[in-house]
């Protein structure tokens, strides 16, 4: 019986030193992106106050006031903000929303002021204020402020919530 040779080039056997060289070599290449990601530090997140409210002019059965913001970046990098969307819950019940198109630049370990409209409707003021009278919430409305900022870049947005309550005045109890 006549021998039966391998028409493969010399070193090409699945064993062979440089096959194994060469998978290691595209191992470690495909592997370089998951290493990337490990080493991206992890950021702590934008913190947002409440610093400021106040009316503006309003039309038909809606209210609009601002609310005046304080961004504040606690990480040692820079970061562009483009955009910034809220949403206010009071009782737990949505009570308006505000968007607004700011851009800036926060320094690191730095911080701003921006300014968003808000609209509430008529409704729904409404809906909060006989809770207030039907007593169900008693003297303190707990309220959520949530929302996001445009960050742009691989992050898209940071998204951020602050929660306290408010205090109603006696006359309105």
């Amino acid at each position: 019986m006549p021998k039966i040779q391998s028409s493969s080039p010399a070193g090409a056997s699945p064993r062979s030193p440089r096959r194994r060289q060469l998978a290691s070599r595209l191992l470690l290449v495909a592997a370089l992106p998951l290493a990337g990601c490990i080493v991206i530090p992890l950021r702590d997140p934008l913190r947002v106050q409440v610093v400021g409210i106040e009316p503006l002019p309003g039309a038909g059965l809606e209210w609009r006031f601002g609310v005046k913001l304080r961004l504040l970046n606690p990480n040692d990098a820079e970061l562009d903000y483009s955009g910034v969307f809220l949403e206010l819950d009071v009782g737990g019940k949505p009570l308006g929303s505000g968007i607004s198109d700011v851009k800036g630049r926060l320094t690191p370990f730095g911080e701003t002021q921006l300014f968003v409209p808000v609209t509430v409707t008529a409704l729904d003021a409404l809906r909060q204020a006989l809770r207030v009278v039907e007593g169900k919430d008693g003297r303190r409305l707990d309220y959520v402020l949530r929302g996001k900022v445009g960050v742009g870049g691989v992050l898209g947005e940071r998204r951020f919530e602050t929660r306290g309550e408010l205090t109603l005045p006696a006359s309105m109890r």
